[in-house]
């Protein structure tokens, strides 16, 4: 991908870099489908990889020169590689959300630091090595037993652990810098105020959700919602009415109170049916961004009015809005008329 895009943003550049690279990535599949067997050991998987990876990451270094020299390329591509990493992490079952969560957040200081560096003219070396580092411990670990606590320890997995741990010190190092090089600059401490702020503003929000929920359980309001809805002898017909008032909930309630209280509350009934939950977890996800977006009492509608020039008013926002609120209800139809939009790629992964 990026030596492609190399080729396409600088078509005027010597080729044969990339094509060098393309051969690596040809060899590596070769190699791959040719010699690579599931009882390959991590030291002949190296060696047989060597050579298609050292031509991989000589066309690599010179594409990412040539994309970096692209305005749009030095602007989009770094936070996308980001939202990758981070997603990428998850779903290939490298780690789960909380220490993804970590990754972003390193990874964001990081891309702060190096966007100061080139602005003031200093090398941003630090980084990149650092991000390097980063990588060589997520292939470190996936490809050796880094578990040393245990009797009969290869001579691999002792080599693999120190270059993993050494990689670690000098990412934990990169990080470090970034974080001095944004506080120097005055970046970095406002930031954190205004994150202990909005994380502060969260949890006494989930802590007063979780206060009303048992307040209402107390007084038996859970049990007299949950009988009434239970009371309607179509299953459809207790989703609808669920599905409207979460709608109505959503243009005076943000989400975190939608979620914390009314779905514990509506959640059995809705759930314990024959509907599939990831069906309707959707459902009520896409329910609630259509209420958030639905003139007059919508919560997005009133962020963008904070943020829009003095010379787009109220009712321009409201008349400009339509058209998407539209398409949400398209789609949340289709979702309603065709489940399987929503069960399809789920099903197909296992456990």
């Amino acid at each position: 991908l990026i030596m492609t895009t190399a080729r396409g943003v600088a078509p005027s550049y010597d080729t044969r870099p990339l094509l060098v690279g393309g051969v690596g990535v040809l060899l590596a599949l070769l190699v791959d489908i040719a010699l690579l067997k599931p009882t390959t050991s991590s030291g002949a998987y190296i060696a047989l990889m060597f050579i298609p990876f050292v031509l991989i990451i000589y066309g690599v270094t010179e594409g990412v020169k040539r994309c970096a020299k692209n305005e749009l390329i030095r602007v989009v591509f770094p936070p996308l590689i980001l939202i990758v990493a981070v997603l990428g992490s998850i779903l290939g079952g490298i780690t789960n959300p909380t220490p993804a969560a970590a990754l972003g957040a390193g990874g964001a200081i990081m891309l702060a630091a190096y966007r100061k560096l080139n602005d003031s003219d200093r090398s941003p070396k630090v980084i990149i090595w650092s991000t390097l580092a980063i990588i060589v411990c997520i292939l470190v670990g996936i490809n050796f037993d880094l578990r040393i606590n245990q009797e009969g320890v290869s001579a691999q997995s002792w080599a693999a652990f120190f270059v993993a741990y050494a990689a670690y010190l000098y990412a934990l190092f990169g990080l470090l810098f970034s974080c001095y090089i944004l506080y120097r600059s005055g970046v970095l401490t406002p930031v954190v105020r205004e994150t202990a702020k909005v994380t502060s503003m969260v949890f006494t929000i989930l802590i007063g959700s979780q206060l009303l929920n048992l307040v209402v359980i107390s007084f038996g309001g859970e049990h007299y919602i949950q009988q009434f809805l239970k009371s309607f002898d179509n299953e459809f017909t207790v989703f609808l009415i669920v599905m409207l008032v979460l709608f109505i909930l959503g243009f005076v309630l943000d989400f975190l109170e939608i979620i914390y209280i009314v779905v514990p509350i509506v959640g059995p009934v809705i759930y314990g049916g024959t509907f599939d939950p990831k069906w309707v977890t959707i459902m009520i996800a896409v329910n609630l961004q259509t209420s958030f977006l639905t003139p007059p009492f919508g919560f997005a509608l009133f962020y963008l009015r904070g943020v829009a020039p003095k010379e787009v008013t109220t009712g321009h926002i409201y008349r400009g809005i339509i058209p998407f609120v539209l398409i949400q209800v398209v789609g949340l139809s289709l979702l309603w008329a065709f489940p399987a939009i929503v069960t399809v790629i789920p099903d197909l992964i296992p456990n």
